[in-house]
């Protein structure tokens, strides 16, 4: 293994961890809650999706932090990517406690939007979003957290603090929704304990730089302005997967079941394939901050090469493993046949999905995030939200649904490439806070 090949090795293992810590939970919170009956996992899919999608929706806390803490920390500036953490580590409170007061005044209206309409799945769906919808803040301090350490390429902390709050609501989960007869709002209880220990390490880290705390709001507008590509495009991103959602859910209880169970594994799967675009971010941030260009465009080929080899991998697992995997979530049989026609679907996608993000990751890191959006917004229009939205009416059901996502990552594969095959990317501006 080359000097390079091991650099990309090295950030994005511990990196893989932390981003697999929080779907894995929620894997096996899906697996513990389908055991309870088809409604309340259709209520853990639509109240999950919610907050999923506010996570999502603010995930540039972690990616632009990180783009701009890499650049200061590749300048030899350690005390000005330290500062970019504590500005966006207030940044997400304040957008934490909006999200936590729109759920508690709209749990209700959302879910059912979601869900199709009044009905079990959508009051299941309210209860678990009021419950987990308290751990918003706590969620968006740990995406900061992660954020500049990742810029600093300090990634084993995040390890530590994230595996902690996993591992907690791991142990919590199955013991607070069947033992102690909380059912499901045991889920989202455990969600919210394990998120405020995770939450209180990364701020703890901060506290032990000496950082000044002071609020500055000129630089907190600043990370606004900074992140508004990436929240727009990851507001495209979430509405697509709404719709698809809700496509789902208006195609019966079974299919939305099975719909969550997929989802729940292209996201985990996702994250784990992402592990290689934050070690691009941080490499490639810290190439462009140190002045070396050539080094940026090295890494973004390797990384490729990691992503695509890493993709052929998944998707023979998925397929080895369909028949052991699929009745982990449930046994219901409408449910498990469902979740086989989706399955062609999610492993075929792999290996595209695994050059996309980590082709996304070098371009986070070079400040590129204009470039993104338009790409990203641009496949999820022209393909992934027509053919969810051409499901219902013409009958496709979830395969519809699925094609549209293939489509989706096809576009953006072709965007990415084009984009990274020139050099404009290597000058992107980044905008550091004072």
């Amino acid at each position: 293994m080359t000097k390079g090949s091991s650099s990309v090795v090295s950030l994005a293992l511990p990196a893989l961890v932390v981003l697999a810590a929080e779907p894995l939970y929620l894997l096996v919170d899906t697996a513990v809650v389908g055991n309870l009956g088809t409604v309340p996992l259709g209520g853990l899919a639509v109240g999950g999706g919610l907050l999923a999608w506010a996570a999502a929706l603010l995930n540039f806390l972690a990616y632009g932090t990180t783009a701009r803490a890499a650049r200061r920390a590749g300048a030899g500036d350690r005390d000005g990517a330290v500062a970019e953490g504590v500005q966006a580590t207030w940044l997400a409170v304040g957008l934490g406690l909006a999200v936590l007061l729109l759920f508690q005044l709209l749990a209700g209206p959302l879910t059912r939007l979601l869900a199709g309409g009044p009905g079990p799945v959508a009051e299941a769906g309210e209860q678990w979003l009021r419950v987990a919808g308290l751990g918003a803040p706590l969620l968006l301090i740990s995406l900061a957290g992660n954020g500049w350490l990742r810029g600093v390429q300090e990634l084993r902390r995040p390890v530590r603090y994230v595996v902690a709050g996993s591992l907690l609501s791991l142990v919590l989960c199955p013991l607070l929704v069947h033992p102690a007869g909380l059912g499901l709002v045991g889920s989202a209880v455990a969600n919210v304990v394990g998120q405020a220990l995770t939450a209180a390490l990364f701020v703890r880290a901060l506290v032990r730089e000496g950082a000044d705390w002071r609020p500055r709001p000129a630089a907190v507008r600043t990370q606004l302005v900074i992140g508004r590509d990436l929240l727009l495009r990851a507001a495209v991103l979430q509405v697509s997967f709404l719709v698809a959602a809700g496509v789902a859910a208006r195609t019966g209880t079974a299919a939305l079941g099975a719909h969550q169970i997929a989802l729940q594994l292209f996201f985990f799967l996702a994250l784990v394939l992402d592990a290689y675009a934050i070690a691009a971010q941080t490499l490639v941030g810290h190439a462009l901050g140190g002045q070396r260009p050539a080094e940026a465009q090295a890494t973004a080929a390797r990384v490729a090469l990691w992503g695509l080899g890493t993709g052929v991998l998944v998707a023979a697992a998925l397929l080895a493993l369909r028949d052991v995997l699929v009745p982990l979530f449930t046994d219901d049989p409408a449910v498990v046949a469902q979740a086989v026609v989706v399955w062609w679907f999610l492993a075929g996608m792999q290996p595209l999905a695994g050059v996309v993000f980590a082709l996304d990751g070098v371009l986070m890191g070079a400040g590129d995030v204009g470039y993104l959006r338009t790409v990203t917004i641009g496949s999820a229009v022209g393909g992934f939200l027509p053919l969810s939205l051409l499901a219902g009416p013409l009958g496709w059901g979830l395969a519809g649904v699925w094609t549209g996502l293939c489509l989706f990552i096809g576009l953006r594969l072709v965007g990415v490439l084009a984009r990274v095959a020139g050099d404009r990317w290597l000058t992107a501006p980044v905008t550091v806070t004072g």
